[in-house]
């Protein structure tokens, strides 16, 4: 290439997104294909959306409400913050992307586990900033870890939970203890995309006190539990001072009118989130059992996901599951070369990896 480029952004590899269920159906020529691949929801979202989308067609020659400002008020008033408090995005990767532009200075290091969410270390060198990657520890967040890391050069920190992708968790005792010994000047993102579907009471959440620490900002999105992949909305819930600057430098029409109005309906459907979050433990209850009946390990997990040890090469398993039709995601990029990753699927979906899996391994 003739074009000079900035030496971090040739060192980033691309994201790998889950393999598009249409894309199977025309490689392998299958007419019905599952996608349990990209944690998605299963039962789709709730019909207070489609009420919602449709009344708001109507307007799709204007452009974005700015401000959100509805959205920024329903929020405020379910985690009882101030809409200052609030920064909507197009998806939390807009909020990852906006915090690391607006925190970091060339040179500046921003420390995450290794292996994470891609995104982190792909905002992280767009903005001239130094990704500090923490292995885990036993498949969960090494805090410890990220303590040691610390230096005069860091500016954030990223803290995934529950964990993507092992399904590990961080419990408030945990969290407490790792939080005392990060400095007052470094900013803690801790990213709860999953946090909707976790069972036990001790692990972490941090919107339960909002806005007790300054140095905390939590992500939330609409595309997992809320089923709303497809618009991309999410939400960053921090210290006015820091959403101050991230809606400073965010694209001005960041969200368009559907999503706004699709995120607003959502939350007022708890009936939906309920059944949502029903399917996914119910899911995961079934999926443990069947695949400890096939002497498969899977990870402990507090997500709508599982990682399954096959002790084996799980891409080739991967890719012989998609000529069953069942799209599922090999853990190799992550570091895991004998694991699957599997989110929950509906009744039937489950019951379909199941067998396709069965067949697959006798061969």
């Amino acid at each position: 290439m003739k074009f000079k480029i900035s030496e971090q952004i040739a060192t980033i590899k691309p994201y790998e997104a889950g393999k598009p269920l249409k894309e199977v159906q025309r490689e392998y020529q299958i007419a019905h294909v599952i996608k349990l691949a990209s944690n998605e929801n299963p039962i789709g979202f709730s019909p207070k959306v489609y009420d919602a989308v449709a009344q708001n067609m109507k307007d799709m020659n204007r452009y974005p409400e700015f401000s959100n400002f509805l959205l920024c008020n329903k929020l405020s008033k379910k985690f009882h913050v101030a809409p200052e408090n609030i920064v909507i995005g197009n998806g939390s990767d807009d909020i990852i992307a906006l915090l690391a532009h607006g925190f970091l200075n060339p040179g500046d290091e921003a420390l995450m586990p290794l292996s994470s969410f891609l995104m982190y270390e792909i905002s992280v060198k767009t903005a001239k900033g130094i990704p500090v990657m923490v292995p885990l520890s036993d498949f969960s967040t090494n805090l410890e870890g990220l303590v040691e890391k610390i230096s005069a050069k860091t500016r954030l920190i990223f803290i995934t939970n529950p964990f993507n992708p092992t399904g590990s968790t961080i419990t408030y005792d945990e969290f407490d203890e790792f939080a005392d010994k990060v400095p007052e000047d470094v900013i803690i993102i801790v990213d709860e995309a999953y946090i909707e579907f976790v069972r036990n009471d001790a692990v972490y959440n941090s919107l339960k006190n909002p806005l007790q620490d300054p140095r905390i900002v939590t992500l939330r999105t609409f595309s997992k539990a809320y089923g709303l992949a497809g618009f991309r909305v999410g939400y960053g819930i921090m210290d006015s001072e820091i959403a101050q600057i991230l809606n400073r430098i965010r694209q001005p029409f960041n969200v368009n009118t559907l999503a706004q109005a699709a995120a607003f309906a959502a939350i007022d459907d708890e009936q939906f989130l309920n059944k949502s979050i029903q399917t996914t433990h119910d899911g995961l209850d079934f999926l443990f059992k069947e695949l400890g009946n096939l002497g498969l390990l899977c990870l402990p997990t507090q997500s709508n996901f599982l990682m399954i040890n096959l002790k084996t090469d799980a891409t080739q398993v991967f890719e012989e599951m998609l000529k069953s039709g069942v799209i599922v995601r090999s853990m190799k990029s992550y570091g895991f070369d004998t694991f699957l990753r599997v989110n929950t699927g509906t009744k039937e979906e489950n019951v379909t990896f199941i067998q396709a899996l069965k067949k697959v391994l006798k061969k």
